[in-house]
């Protein structure tokens, strides 16, 4: 999978409108074009008091892309302290990045803690079942939502320690793509250079795979 070579990730709060506006429409993207969840847009009453958390793709220290996203809210009686989140989605092209995806569930359920949480839900795409199960969440029940079984799933908020700073977040080191770093004796010599280089080539392709 080759993607942006961004220098790094930023998992926070959405704090500006574009910022926004791209959750939404990878939201679209995700859940529309690909899964075919919803007809058009997925938007619903719940954005109307939803905080938005965006994962931005960034280069020389500015933002450049939201790469994922994910909502959460207060459900109910604010005095119950019940949150929720939803509508977890990481762009198709930066699925192989890796901890995107589980870095928003983890400043979505510290930052809720950090608000005086003191239960965190979530209604979990069955296929990703497993990986909420190692990030310390246990699994309540099951049901279909949308024709899709979905795990009905609450966090353990011992794991996750109360965040304060949830619009600077936490950062990531993005992962590079292979790439040969060893010095290679041939190249003192041209023809085995050539050689080398070429067999190089063919090669890369099916190491990038694996190195992703």
């Amino acid at each position: 999978m080759k993607y942006p070579d961004y220098s790094d990730y930023t998992i926070k709060w959405a704090t500006l409108p574009w910022e926004v506006e791209q959750a939404y429409a990878l939201r679209r993207k995700v859940f529309c074009e690909e899964q075919r969840l919803f007809d058009a847009d997925d938007r619903d009453a719940t954005d109307d008091h939803a905080r938005i958390l965006v994962a931005l793709g960034n280069n020389g220290g500015w933002h450049q892309q939201v790469v994922g996203t994910v909502r959460i809210h207060r459900e109910g009686e604010a005095a119950a302290n019940l949150w929720y989140g939803s509508r977890l989605a990481v762009d198709p092209d930066f699925r192989s990045q890796g901890q995107l995806g589980s870095t928003l569930i983890k400043l979505a359920v510290s930052s809720a803690h950090a608000l005086g949480c003191e239960t965190f839900m979530a209604t979990v795409q069955i296929q990703n079942e497993p990986l909420f199960q190692r990030l310390n969440w246990s699994t309540h029940s099951y049901r279909d939502i949308l024709g899709m079984k979905h795990a009905v799933m609450e966090a353990d908020l011992a794991a996750y320690p109360p965040c304060h700073t949830p619009t600077s977040g936490f950062v990531l080191q993005a992962r590079k793509q292979h790439q040969y770093t060893g010095f290679w004796p041939g190249l003192l010599d041209p023809q085995m250079a050539a050689e080398l280089a070429s067999a190089a080539n063919e090669q890369q392709p099916d190491l990038v795979a694996l190195a992703v």
